[in-house]
């Protein structure tokens, strides 16, 4: 386990106050020189930005512009203000993560952008290029008022071409869909295979969400997505007719607006990774970088591993989540788990199933009051199992499935993260099935981006990790809150299960390089009796004992599980290297790859 020894971002931040009657337009480079961000004005005075790469456009000039409830759209008319440029170079090391120390060296510019015309409302942009990529980022000031409602935010991203790219359908409740891999003008959920996921509301046919990855015709790779989203709506990215330009689209909060903020108020960073091959978009820390630093004082509570769960069993329908004959979660099938995990050294143990409210599971929405986070099932005592999980040195990770009953989630937090401190349980999966209840808000939008960092916060009050299933993606938050160790949001390996349909070996392929560069996955790997044909529809995994094995180190997370039943390791081979293989690394590399065909990571 690393420990983090203060931020040991030796800041040699250099700012030069320029003006724009001395330079033309605001800029800042990468420090290899090779990326720069321009800022500039159109002859109708609307806001551009580019970015190029030793000189050539890599996002050709695109506007920027917001429009807020009840106040004019601050698009034309615009004035650059003074500005400021500076450098920083250092480094800082991580709690855990799949590289110990992370450069974080930047070039920088910092402008006021402004209505020539009263009222003046302002708007701050900061920018930061690294040789990686580039992000921006807005900052509303007072000149708006004591607080707005962003009705649309349009940051524009023009192409330079008709790039491949690879991509999920814009969904504001999910992200669980096979990548595509069609030219930007071919980006349409036609396009795309669907599901019937318990929770979906698809956006505009021809949008994505981030991160979304491309390849240029000159061999250049490209991943757009954004770093610290707080308190504002998650973003996706729309084609226009002209099937060069992406426009940011905000998912919507119940009302259709997009976010309420009170002022100042700073947006996510809008961010472009930029690399020469697959490989070097997998190494880019541009994301983390951009978040803020470790906010939490103590972090040796923090603790990478693995687990195995009560679990795979529900899924192959050997077992059922709901209390009853063939219910999973007992207090005789948890000792059974917790001797096998303790005789093969893993620390942790999921249970699904053990609290009030499974019986009722299965139909959307449940009736209020479902779950109890608190109150033990039959058939299986919470005490008695942690107890006895203490004695074999085994730790329970606690399952919170809310079934999107968020208001009903919120009431019961504090008295169940006061249970968990009280009992010693150091981690948490937390889920949201289903549609989200007070209805009309979504998984992506405003009102759920706050409620998942509520919970983060909570959980760090009370020294708890968090695994997130239906999560928000992620933004680099781990950074200053390590406690977020992992996220879902992503077709996982319950697919491979026989209700899933099966998760082809491309998937893994692709995924590294799409929703891998946003952050952590929970994805559960570790299956080895790929053979499903003794329960009801099932049939063989789409995989080989190999690649499952592979997945451990090509998706990375700190607390990886192992997924399979404890009676299908009994002699194999490959529970050797689950037992052996690294969550916490001193530092990775990609050797090779392809996205959508192969690999490699050491």
């Amino acid at each position: 386990m690393k420990h983090l020894f203060g931020f040991l971002f030796s800041s040699l931040l250099i700012f030069s106050g320029c003006t724009a009657s001395m330079i033309d337009n605001p800029a800042a480079s990468s420090p290899n020189k090779a990326l720069e961000i321009e800022f500039m004005l159109d002859e109708e005075g609307r806001l551009l930005y580019q970015v190029t790469r030793n000189g050539t456009a890599v996002i050709a000039p695109s506007p920027i512009s917001f429009v807020v409830k009840d106040q004019p759209n601050w698009e034309k008319g615009l004035v650059i203000g003074d500005f400021s440029e500076g450098n920083a170079a250092g480094e800082w090391e991580t709690v855990w993560g799949e590289d110990r120390l992370i450069q974080e060296n930047y070039g920088s510019v910092y402008t006021t952008v402004y209505e020539a015309q009263a009222p003046h409302r302002a708007i701050n942009i900061e920018a930061r290029v690294f040789d990686d990529g580039v992000g921006f980022r807005y900052t509303f000031e007072k000149s708006w008022g004591e607080s707005i409602i962003i009705m649309d935010e349009r940051t524009q991203f023009t192409l330079t071409g008709d790039h491949t790219a690879w991509w999920i359908p814009a969904d504001f409740d999910s992200y669980e869909f096979f990548y595509n891999e069609t030219k930007v003008s071919e980006i349409d959920v036609d396009n795309a295979q669907l599901f019937d996921l318990n929770s979906s509301t698809l956006g505009d046919k021809h949008a994505v969400n981030t991160p979304v990855t491309m390849k240029t015709g000159e061999g250049l790779y490209l991943s757009f997505h954004e770093a610290n989203l707080t308190n504002y709506s998650g973003m996706t990215l729309r084609v226009e007719d002209d099937k060069r330009t992406l426009t940011s689209s905000l998912v919507p909060a119940a009302d259709g607006s997009k976010a309420t903020v009170s002022l100042p108020f700073t947006t996510p960073w809008r961010t472009i990774q930029i690399a020469e091959s697959p490989a070097g978009l997998m190494e880019s820390h541009l994301i983390m970088n951009l978040n803020e630093d470790n906010v939490l004082e103590d972090v040796s509570w923090i603790q990478p591993g693995k687990y195995m769960g009560i679990w795979w069993g529900h899924h192959l329908g050997k077992t059922t989540w709901a209390p009853g004959e063939t219910g999973g979660a007992t207090t005789e099938e948890a000792m059974r788990y917790i001797d096998f995990a303790s005789e093969h050294g893993f620390p942790s143990l999921l249970i699904e199933g053990w609290n009030i409210g499974w019986d009722k599971w299965g139909s959307w929405p449940l009736p209020p009051k479902t779950f109890s986070f608190t109150k033990d099932a039959p058939n299986f005592n919470l005490q008695e199992v942690v107890a006895y999980g203490n004695e074999k040195g085994v730790g329970l990770i606690a399952h919170h499935e809310t079934a999107s009953d968020v208001t009903e989630y919120e009431e019961q937090m504090e008295d169940a993260f006061d249970l968990m401190q009280e009992l010693g349980i150091r981690a948490v999966k937390t889920g949201y099935v289903g549609p989200i209840v007070p209805t009309g808000e979504h998984h992506h939008g405003q009102w759920m981006v706050n409620h998942y960092r509520r919970v983060l916060k909570l959980a760090a009050e009370h020294e708890v990790m968090v695994v997130a299933h239906e999560p928000i993606k992620p933004t680099g938050l781990r950074r200053t809150y390590p406690n977020m160790v992992a996220r879902e949001g992503v077709r996982g390996s319950e697919f491979n299960s026989p209700w899933g349909g099966g998760n082809p070996p491309e998937h893994l392929t692709i995924v590294p390089f799409t929703r891998g560069l946003a952050g952590p996955i929970d994805y559960t790997p570790g299956i080895v009796a790929m053979d499903l044909s003794e329960y009801p529809r099932g049939k063989r995994v789409p995989s080989t004992v190999g690649y499952q094995l592979a997945e451990y180190i090509v998706i990375y997370s700190p607390m990886q599980m192992a997924s399979d039943l404890p009676e299908n390791y009994e002699g194999e081979v490959a529970l050797d290297f689950i037992k052996a293989v690294p969550t916490d690394w001193e530092q990775s590399k990609v050797l090779n790859a392809e996205i959508g065909k192969y690999v490699t990571v050491a």
